[in-house]
């Protein structure tokens, strides 16, 4: 299973390399195998059609220089011969020259050579009617003779298929033709040479020479297509190409004219060399697969030296990989730094260093963890007590604000029942006859005290300000101050400023109700102005303006204290309070309070 996994380019980097060397030299291995086996059987496919070429061509010239060798040498012994002495002389040089004649010119036979090699020519018959006779005489001439023309050309058992009659015209002293002395070619050699040939070109004889004319008959080859015209395509000599044949088979033809001599007979032969295409492909194709066997075996040790390789260079980082492995699993203290200047050993000197930052950091950021903890330790006190301060101050705002109430409320109207207490007092000694009246006026007070006790008792349960805002507060508390003095009265409130109602608004409306009860009870005014404005988004101001006897706001008024509580409901909230007055010019109390405009 690990054997499985370290070969798995996903698990392993050195795996994934050696894959990848494995794929590079396949790749390289097959292309280049494609490419050169491609080559070299192109190389080889010329090659062989040159060396058919040239081998075409060397038959067609061995061909023609001997024929014309023949015709010259006949030439000769007509021109110089005195008789049939040198017959025998033309037959030891050329064994193939199956007879030989001399005729006159009126084309009677004189001399003949009956050689065993073929049939004589008797001497007195006439072969003015044969084409030797008549060609010798305008000078030297090679004749093709097709198989059984006449009894003059039998040939023996293995003689080749083409015969051939060769004539030359016989002169006298002053050059005048007397006559034509021919001889018969039985063409032993071109048998030799194309047995030859085919053996060179293919062991196995897969390899066809014929002699064709210039019609395309097939003089020289085998027996089915001998005399016949030959079943491909019919040109001239040139470079060799590959011919498809009547039968499906293709073949490759070369072609070459007979050549050596001047004479048109030996110009009108033409010598033919074909092999079937598999033959000519099948050393080019074996080539081309030894090539691919070598390459892909080249390639195989390529890929095997190249794995072997960079598992052997891969091997620093493979250990550094285990290493950091190992200090991950909690198994190493630290990454083993490998020796050398290459790019593992500086890796692996930056992860060290890393590690080394890291566990320093760690250790500075427990140290620091604890010191923090330590401290929320302490601030979690702090807080704690600064929370209990903050209830403690909050009860004692509450207590504050109740004892604000009362003295709003109950403690006017007790002194006043005070005071009329005592005047009932002084009226019981001193005038008895007016104490009703002045009892039924005690009862109002008293009554009047419980109503605003009531009142005050229903405010604290009923929070207008958060329900309404501070606007509509002020305006229905100013309207029952107006009903209850009948004083002249203005009120105004911008509509920005009117939707205020939180806990500061409440402690505004609280101190507006203060300033209200003042100029009811003390001020004697005949006019009362309640102004709510905002100034550019920031400030709101509550302006409370009365036209009464005013006072000293300078003064000290012990065991009075109604602005004691203005100042200390202002200082509550953050506001600023001015009050601003005099004796005979009445009162302007101004609360400022600085807002943000998500307040408004």
């Amino acid at each position: 299973m690990n054997i499985i996994r370290s070969l798995d380019p996903r698990r392993s980097l050195v795996a994934g390399i050696i894959w990848l060397v494995i794929a590079l030299a396949a790749s390289f291995a097959i292309a280049a195998s494609i490419w050169a086996g491609q080559v070299a059987r192109e190389i080889v496919v010329q090659q062989h059609v040159r060396r058919l070429a040239l081998e075409t061509d060397q038959l067609a010239s061995d061909m023609g220089q001997a024929v014309s060798a023949r015709l010259r040498a006949l030439n000769v012994v007509g021109a110089t011969v005195q008789g049939p002495q040198l017959f025998n002389y033309l037959n030891h040089a050329y064994p193939d020259l199956g007879w030989i004649a001399l005729a006159d010119a009126a084309g009677r036979v004189i001399a003949g050579n009956g050689g065993t090699n073929s049939g004589s020519i008797d001497t007195g018959n006439s072969v003015a009617a044969t084409p030797w006779f008549s060609e010798g005489l305008h000078g030297a001439w090679i004749g093709v003779i097709e198989q059984g023309r006449g009894s003059h050309d039998a040939r023996q058992p293995g003689e080749p298929p083409l015969l051939g009659d060769l004539s030359a015209p016989v002169t006298d002293g002053t050059g005048h033709v007397v006559g034509v002395i021919a001889a018969h070619l039985t063409w032993h050699w071109a048998s030799q040479d194309v047995a030859r040939l085919s053996q060179t070109l293919d062991s196995r004889g897969s390899a066809q020479t014929l002699v064709l004319d210039r019609a395309g008959t097939v003089l020289v080859g085998p027996e089915a297509l001998r005399g016949r015209p030959w079943p491909g395509v019919v040109q001239s000599e040139g470079i060799p190409r590959f011919e498809r044949l009547p039968s499906g088979q293709s073949v490759l033809v070369a072609k070459a004219a007979v050549s050596g001599g001047t004479e048109s007979a030996i110009q009108e032969l033409q010598v033919q060399l074909s092999e079937p295409k598999e033959q000519v492909y099948q050393r080019a194709d074996a080539l081309a697969i030894r090539i691919w066997w070598i390459s892909i075996c080249l390639g195989a040790a390529t890929a095997s030296i190249g794995a072997l390789g960079a598992r052997h260079l891969t091997n620093r980082l493979r250990q550094l990989t285990q290493s950091a492995a190992a200090v991950g699993r909690n198994e190493a203290a630290r990454i083993e730094v490998p020796s050398g200047r290459d790019e593992v050993a500086q890796l692996a000197a930056a992860f060290a260093k890393v590690l080394d930052d890291l566990r320093q950091e760690r250790t500075e950021l427990l140290t620091l963890s604890s010191e923090l903890e330590r401290r929320v330790a302490v601030r979690t006190r702090e807080v704690e007590r600064l929370a209990e301060e903050a209830r403690y101050a909050a009860i004692v705002r509450e207590r504050l604000k109740i004892a604000r109430d009362l003295h709003d409320t109950l403690a006017h109207s007790m002194m006043a029942m005070l005071s009329e207490v005592r005047l009932l007092r002084k009226l019981q000694s001193h005038d008895p006859a007016s104490l009703p009246d002045e009892l039924a006026r005690a009862e109002e007070v008293a009554h009047a005290g419980l109503n605003e006790a009531r009142t005050a008792i229903t405010q604290m349960r009923v929070n207008a300000v958060r329900d309404t805002g501070l606007g509509a507060a002020l305006s229905t508390a100013f309207e029952r101050f107006i009903d209850r003095t009948a004083l002249r009265g203005e009120f105004r409130a911008d509509p920005g400023a009117s939707g205020f109602g939180d806990e500061r608004a409440e402690i505004l409306f609280r101190m507006a109700e203060e300033a209200l009860r003042n100029i009811e009870r003390h001020a004697m005014a005949t006019r009362a102005l309640v102004r709510l404005e905002t100034a550019e988004g920031t400030e709101l101001t509550l302006r409370i303006e009365d036209d009464g006897v005013g006072f000293d706001a300078g003064a000290p008024r012990p065991g009075h204290y109604g602005l004691v509580g203005l100042h200390e409901q202002a200082q509550l909230i953050g506001a600023h309070l001015d009050i601003d007055s005099a004796p005979n010019r009445g009162t302007i109390v101004t609360v400022t309070l600085r807002m943000t405009p998500e307040s408004l």
